[in-house]
This record gives C-alpha cells, sequence and structure tokens, in this order.
C-alpha cells in the first residue's frame, strides 16, 4: 500500500452545523473545492479542524462519508490521536476500515513528560491493535500544543521496528532546522512542515511538502506556486509566505472560517467549536485590511464575494 500524496495539504476546516454538530458531509464538499484548486491533499480532523474538540463518534463516521464522497486514500490523511490510546485505535480502525490507510497521529498530550519508552508503547499499540499492514502511520510533532514532543530517537526505533507502517510526520515546530533534523535522521519518511512560506526551499532540501492551515484560503496560490519557475516561482513563493504571515496574526480556525465566509457569502462558516470562540468585530476587520493588501497578487479574497 503506498503512502499518501507528497505535495501541499491544506489542515482542513471542520464546519459546524446547525444545531452545532460538526457537519461531516459539508466538510467532505469543502475538502473536494481545494483539491480542484490544485492541492494534493487534504488532512482533515487535525489541530485546525478542531479535531480534539469533535466527538469520537464523529471521527468515526467521517471516514465513510469520504468514501462515498469518492476521494482516494492517497489524497487524505485523517487526525486520529487520542490521549487514550483505545480511542485512536477506534478512530484509525475507522479509517482504515473506509479505505484510508494514511493516518495523523499525535502523541498523547495530557501527561507531560513522558519518557520515549511511553511514547513507544503508545504507537506500538495503536499499531498493533489496528493489525493491518496496509497502515501508515504520520506522527505529528507539535511540541507548543501537544507538550509532548517527538524525538529522533523515538522516530527511529518506530521504524526499525515497524518499517514502512511509520510513514511520516508532520512537523508543526516552527523550527524549519529542527524539521530538516528530521529529514536528515529518519530514512523512507515523509517529512511535511506546517508552513507554506517554507515550501520551495523544503522541497528543495528533501522536505515532502507541506501539511498547512493557511493553504485553506491559499490552495490556488500555492499551486501556482509549484507550477511557476525561476524568477516568477521566487516572487509567488514570497506572496504566499506574506498570506501565511497575515493570516497567524490571528487564531487559525477563526480566521480561516471567516475567509471562507468571505469566500462562499456563507455566514454559516463562521462558528468554532468550544473552548475556541469567532473573531472579534475589530479583528474581523483588520484580518480583512490585511488581506486587501496583498490583492490582487494572492487572489485569497478575489476568489469569490468578500463581505465587509
Amino acid at each position: 500500500m503506498s503512502k499518501a500524496n507528497r505535495g501541499v495539504y491544506a489542515a482542513s476546516l471542520t464546519p459546524v452545523g446547525p444545531g452545532g454538530e460538526p457537519d461531516g458531509r459539508k466538510l467532505a464538499d469543502y475538502c473536494r473545492w481545494n483539491l480542484e484548486q490544485g492541492l494534493d491533499g487534504v488532512a482533515p480532523l487535525g489541530t485546525t479542524g478542531e479535531g480534539n474538540s469533535l466527538p469520537l463518534s464523529f471521527r468515526m463516521e467521517l471516514p465513510g462519508l469520504f468514501s462515498d464522497a469518492g476521494f482516494k486514500s492517497s489524497e487524505v490523511i485523517f487526525g486520529t490521536g487520542s490521549c487514550a490510546a483505545g480511542d485512536a485505535i477506534a478512530a484509525t480502525k475507522a479509517a482504515v476500515d473506509a479505505g484510508f490507510f494514511n493516518v495523523l497521529v499525535l502523541p498523547p498530550f495530557y501527561f507531560k513528560n513522558v519518557s520515549d519508552e511511553g511514547l513507544f508503547a503508545y504507537y506500538a499499540r495503536l499499531i498493533e491493535g489496528v493489525g493491518t499492514d496496509r497502515l501508515r502511520v504520520y506522527l505529528y510533532h507539535f511540541p507548543q500544543m501537544s507538550m509532548t514532543p517527538i524525538s529522533i530517537g523515538l522516530i527511529q526505533r518506530l521504524k526499525r521496528e515497524f518499517g514502512p507502517l511509520i510513514a511520516g510526520l508532520k512537523d508543526s515546530s516552527g523550527d524549519f532546522e529542527g524539521t530538516l533534523g528530521f529529514v536528515r535522521a529518519a530514512d523512507d519518511i515523509d517529512v511535511f512542515p506546517s508552513n507554506e512560506g517554507v515550501l520551495l526551499e523544503g522541497l528543495g532540501k528533501g522536505c515532502a511538502g507541506v501539511i498547512s492551515a493557511t493553504t485553506n484560503a491559499s490552495a490556488a496560490l500555492a499551486r501556482a506556486t509549484l507550477s511557476a519557475g525561476g524568477g516568477e516561482a521566487a516572487a509567488l513563493q514570497e506572496t504566499l509566505t506574506a498570506v501565511r504571515v497575515a493570516i497567524s496574526q490571528y487564531p487559525l480556525s477563526a480566521a480561516l472560517k471567516q475567509i471562507e465566509a468571505w469566500r462562499t457569502g456563507d455566514d454559516s462558516w463562521l462558528p468554532v467549536f468550544p473552548p475556541q470562540v469567532a473573531l472579534t468585530p475589530e479583528q474581523k476587520q483588520q484580518l480583512k485590511r490585511d488581506l486587501e493588501a496583498l490583492e490582487p497578487a494572492s487572489g485569497i479574497l478575489g476568489r469569490g464575494r468578500a463581505a465587509a
């Protein structure tokens, strides 16, 4: 079984339904739209998708909805990590049973200062509990949020024990030199930084692509950057980086849902799941000004209606 595609992914947003529940069908439609804009894949149920604010029942249901919608296994990486290994196994089995074998797995993040021995036991239990050689695990290194880092030594041990089942790593640390350390230290591991500001440089230094929150808004620009050459690519990368910087000044899920509401004219995109909150009126106005300053080069607001 092949790994997920290399290239540019969006850490997909999760829309909220009328009763405050996550809306899986709308999420699938949204992910299909983003692929049509040029993304190589989507990563639902991660941090930007507020995955750990969603019920396990929804996380187990969603892969079936993606299967019904015709997504390929190679273009979706589902977030299945949980503090409880049993919940992570259940979510991962649901993905595998629906035909999706690539999963992004946070370490168990409630207990702090855990040892590599404990983290190895967690991932080993997950892999053995799912019980299929088709599984491909992408480790999720996000120490600022999880307070539970993934070490090079842990990756190497897991790789020795489970071989191709340990397929990759998403590095959301923001430390690009650390990202390159992962690239150098682990053979046959697809390493994805979380910042498209290093897209071209990272690809040139062995990264597999990016898995980013802000490519929800800049999918078409990211594709254009990859497709261009020479000075045009450098100029597009500069704009892509500026978009990333602008949006990153705000709470990401709330800001990206605001941008999607502007794009579609659909304010039902605005709610976020507790404990997050929507942008304040002041934040909304400043975000609009920040993005307008990047037009028309970015095309972020020019893709559709940008309501005031």
